[in-house]
């Protein structure tokens, strides 16, 4: 049985498990604003306008509460201050207790505004780690409870107000405990994806930038070559002028003669650079298929299995520009081949006037259908028990090849080999894309 093995470099911090996210304390500040100016503007419509009995004053104060903290958080902090962990926990405690106060003097969960302690335990969930979610429900789960049992009336057209039966009571706080663990859950799941897919995608561009440098070292080094030139030459000239005023056998003319050998072998070196650069350009920047499959192929030669390269197909062969997506994208699938054959990987290459197909092929324990289903999501990385030893990576491999490869213009599929063990990682590009310059 197959399981993946994917790996990257440059992402270590990211770990197991997800980190929290910092929230500005200018954002929490400014909902909780928009939640002071709704209860408000409600015991108010309430009392005033619907003219029913309630606890005004002790309403108020509970709401002036929150208005005192935020004119407190907004003089002692800064507005870009950012908030994580246990801080934006104990805020969003604060939040539960200060609502549940209001709820208590309002009806308890009677309330229909009650539905809004779920609030903060969805914010957390969409921003922080699990633990500090699961406190968050805990505690808005149990100011639920008591407000079933504690509260004063519900503000009603009768005098004395209005209280439903236990039933009607403990139904509401059943719907209240289920709609915020679904939307926690739901909350954490949508945001922890859409965290792995930006981290996964942030990976992808290092890569990127880091397979162009190397393509573009060559350019680099005949530049250098050409700046160092010219103060190289002065020192040589410098160096010979002194070199004749001086007298031989004196220290100071051997270490003349030194610096002068010197110079001339540094420009030696400079003009093989630059010989080197201008002479292979255009090899190093166009790549035949042949050619390309070699160059993927080579570093996984002295693996474990034999790597065969198979291509063919109409004249003329395409010749693709050198593309660092499609270099690192097929390298990477060649090196999970490799990792997981028995004996051989099969590297195939077909093409005609329409399209150009490579395909990676294994003799291995194949992708299981767990795997085959989620295959190129980001931190998909599991290993069969005969392997785990080895280790394995963050599971961001497979996730940037296929996105590099995909970026190029290539279709990818993956499936198990018909007829036989292993895995069959099939790659097509139309052929216009895959010649155009990248």
């Amino acid at each position: 049985m197959r399981l993946l093995k994917v790996e990257t470099t440059g992402m270590q911090s990211a770990g197991n498990e997800r980190d929290n996210l910092v929230v500005r304390l200018n954002t929490t500040i400014r909902i909780r604003w928009l939640a002071i100016v709704g209860q408000t503007l409600a015991v108010l419509f309430v009392h005033f306008v619907m003219e029913f009995e309630l606890l005004l004053l002790p309403c108020l104060l509970v709401i002036g509460l929150s208005a005192w903290l935020n004119i407190f958080l907004r003089l002692r902090y800064p507005g870009n201050e950012r908030w994580r962990g246990p801080a934006l926990t104990g805020l969003l405690s604060y939040d539960i207790i200060q609502l549940a106060t209001l709820l208590f003097l309002t009806g308890g969960v009677q309330n229909p505004f009650s539905i809004l302690l779920i609030v903060p335990v969805v914010v957390s969930a969409a921003t922080q780690r699990m633990r500090f979610t699961l406190l968050l429900f805990l505690l808005a789960l149990a100011s639920a409870t008591v407000l079933v049992f504690f509260h004063q009336p519900l503000p009603w057209f009768e005098p004395g107000g209005l209280e439903l039966a236990i039933e009607l009571k403990v139904g509401m706080w059943v719907a209240i405990a289920c709609a915020m663990a679904f939307t926690a859950v739901y909350a954490f799941r949508v945001a922890d994806e859409s965290r792995k897919l930006a981290d996964a995608l942030a990976a992808t561009e290092l890569v990127l930038e880091r397979e162009q440098h190397v393509s573009n070292l060559d350019g680099l080094a005949a530049a250098a070559a050409h700046e160092l030139g010219t103060p190289l030459a002065t020192i040589a000239l410098v160096a010979k002028e002194m070199l004749r005023d001086s007298r031989k056998g004196t220290p100071q003319h051997e270490d003349l003669t030194l610096l002068r050998s010197q110079a001339e072998r540094c420009r030696e070196i400079l003009r093989k650079i630059s010989t080197l650069s201008s002479e292979g350009d255009d090899n190093i920047a166009r790549l035949s298929v042949p050619v390309l499959m070699e160059e993927v192929a080579e570093p996984h030669r002295y693996g474990a299995g034999k790597i065969e390269i198979d291509c063919q197909g109409d004249p003329p062969i395409p010749v693709v520009r050198r593309n660092a997506s499609i270099i690192y994208g097929l390298g990477n699938l060649m090196e999970n081949a490799a990792d997981f054959a028995r004996e051989t990987v099969r590297f195939e290459a077909r093409w005609d006037q329409d399209q150009v197909t490579f395909r990676i092929l294994d003799d291995g324990p194949g992708f299981t259908p767990a795997i085959l289903e989620r295959i190129g999501e980001p931190y998909l990385s599991r290993r069969d028990d005969e392997r785990a030893e080895t280790g394995g990576g963050m599971g961001l491999g497979l996730f940037i090849a296929k996105t590099l490869l995909e970026r190029s213009g290539a279709q990818l599929r993956f499936d198990n080999r018909q007829g036989g063990a292993g895995a069959e990682v099939t790659i097509v590009w139309p052929r216009d894309e895959f010649e155009k310059r990248p």
